[in-house]
């Protein structure tokens, strides 16, 4: 066989030299350096982030928007958008006016809080009597007094100077501690806290990444389901590296686990699952993809995010779930939201790590700076101790046992939705519910159309699509007596009125979502939701709101 070989590598060469016999050397040269530049400018060419068809469709959509009429409307339609959706705004402040500049004089503390109360009062959804979907996991009035106290005793500490605040500092790390406990962390377990899910999301790619770079590889790639949080795209995207997304099982909706494993390359620098994943309520196969990490040698990061202290209490509260935490080896990583279900102020959440080498990769320093040798933990500088004060507080507050009480509440409760929602006509649950979040879509009528419906009587839900569906995330506030039942003999009420309604496509939101997922050049969309990015800012009086339907 070597033979073989070696006897074709002296044909090919034989070959090549008869070829250049009698040519200037210039010319061999030159062939030689344009051929090899030719062959790098196809490889790169065709291995991109993006395959060549995905290249091609979208080079196909930037034509078409060039052509003056297409461009017109597609101007047109998002000017549209933007009023209807600047005249919401308004209407939910009440067309009241922004302030433009700051005061003359300073305001003093009565006016100051009257004007906070005022401003308290906009908008049209009773959260606290659960009505909303997700948004605020307590807001009980005891929790919050305590929780304003504590922040208002640590209003002006920066665990950035940690020799200033060393009780900060000694809260934030109790914090860290207790949540390693909860997932089961050996002795060097570690983390931080972050500012939310979004960064402890971003702080695991970045240790990841740079872990895989100091490892030779020159390009990392994360491999994530089509349901994991859209952080792990947006850490992709800051900190230049590729994502590839895995298909999910059409009916568990839990990842492909084969798919997983085929998508597996030398680049793949961490794989991802989540307990559970926002859109639908479900665990990924944790452990499955622990073993594969193990396998492969690639660090696996389970996102819990949102189930985060509700998923380590469930066994005790007569939940039981398989195992997703650091019990399983090939776990390296954690993220757990405080601020969600720990019932933290928002702005706190910890990204937990197995060892110390993974947290390395993680921390960012710049020895060389003339302002001082200057190192941080997470992306901020300065953080506000106050809210880790209070995610302490919390925390302390509750127990374990405290926990154990707040998760059996909540699950008996999304249980109770998820049971009877597959007893309602029209109505249909996407997946099986493992923890919080109940999921439904139907056959029968536009899903965003009850959404809408269901917002004429109270209730605000979170659109998803691809499937199309809706969701309702359960929090201590629809724990309160009657708020299940109330959600469940309305939504009954308005999927019977739907069913003896005509199909159509509905209006408001109901048609913007069905309008979003139809557009097969995203980058449409992507102009939409930057133009609702804007509207939140905008300051400007109130625009009438055209009534002409929008359309893209």
């Amino acid at each position: 066989m070597f033979s073989a070989a070696s006897s074709l590598g002296d044909a090919v060469k034989s070959r090549i030299n008869d070829m250049c016999e009698g040519q200037p050397s210039w010319k061999v040269v030159l062939v030689t350096a344009g051929s090899t530049i030719s062959f790098i400018a196809l490889k790169n060419f065709l291995w991109q982030d993006d395959s060549l068809y995905v290249r091609s469709k979208k080079a196909a959509f930037i034509l078409v928007r060039k052509i003056p009429q297409v461009k017109r409307q597609v101007e047109e339609e998002i000017n549209k958008m933007e009023k209807v959706l600047s005249a919401e705004m308004n209407d939910s402040i009440d067309n009241n006016a922004y302030m433009q500049e700051l005061p003359k004089q300073g305001w003093d503390k009565k006016t100051i809080l009257k004007e906070v109360q005022n401003y308290g009062k906009y908008g049209k959804y009773n959260w606290a009597a659960g009505y909303i979907s997700g948004g605020v996991y307590n807001g009980n009035p005891e929790l919050t007094q305590l929780m304003t106290e504590v922040y208002g005793l640590s209003a002006w500490t920066n665990p950035l100077h940690a020799d200033v605040f060393p009780g900060i500092r000694k809260m934030e790390a109790e914090v860290v501690r207790m949540c390693c406990d909860l997932f089961h962390g050996g002795p060097q377990s570690c983390g931080t806290m972050t500012t939310g899910g979004t960064e402890s999301i971003v702080m695991a790619c970045k240790a990841y990444r740079d872990r895989a770079v100091h490892r030779g590889i020159a390009k990392p790639e994360i491999l994530a389901p089509v349901t994991a949080h859209a952080a792990f795209d947006k850490g992709a995207q800051l900190l230049g590296i590729r994502i590839k997304h895995v298909p999910i099982d059409p009916v568990t909706m839990r990842v492909d686990i084969k798919a997983m494993k085929r998508m597996i390359t030398r680049n793949t620098c961490m794989l991802v699952g989540s307990a559970p994943q926002f859109p639908h309520g479900v665990i990924d196969p944790i452990a499955e993809i622990s073993a594969l990490g193990e396998a492969w040698g690639i660090p696996v990061h389970v996102d819990a995010c949102l189930g985060g202290f509700l998923i380590p209490f469930m066994e005790e509260a007569g939940y039981p779930l398989p195992l997703f935490d650091f019990r399983l080896p090939g776990v390296c990583s954690i993220s757990c939201d405080t601020h969600k279900y720990g019932f933290a102020p928002k702005g706190s959440s910890v990204v937990l790590y197995r060892h110390r080498q993974y947290r390395h990769h993680q921390f960012f320093a710049q020895p060389d700076w003339p302002g001082g040798i200057y190192a941080t933990p997470t992306i901020a500088g300065s953080r506000a101790g106050g809210i880790i004060a209070a995610c302490w507080a919390a925390l302390v507050h509750h127990g374990r046992q405290g926990y154990v009480q707040s998760t059996k509440a909540i699950i008996d409760t999304a249980k109770f939705i998820e049971t009877k929602c597959r007893d309602i006509a029209g109505i249909e649950v996407v997946g099986k519910p493992d923890v919080s979040v109940v999921a439904l879509s139907s056959k029968r009528f536009n899903i965003y159309t009850l959404s809408d419906k269901m917002g004429l009587k109270g209730w605000n839900l979170n659109a998803l699509q691809y499937p199309s569906c809706i969701h309702i995330a359960v929090t201590m506030p629809h724990t309160q007596k009657g708020v299940a039942e109330r959600f469940v003999n309305d939504l009954k009420e308005v999927a019977a009125e739907l069913q003896a309604l005509p199909p159509c496509d509905g209006e408001g939101s109901a048609a913007l979502y069905g309008m979003a997922q139809s557009i097969p050049d995203r980058s449409i969309v992507e102009e939409i939701t930057r133009t609702y990015l804007d509207v939140t800012y905008d300051t400007s009086p109130r625009v009438e709101q055209p009534t002409i339907p929008v359309r893209v």
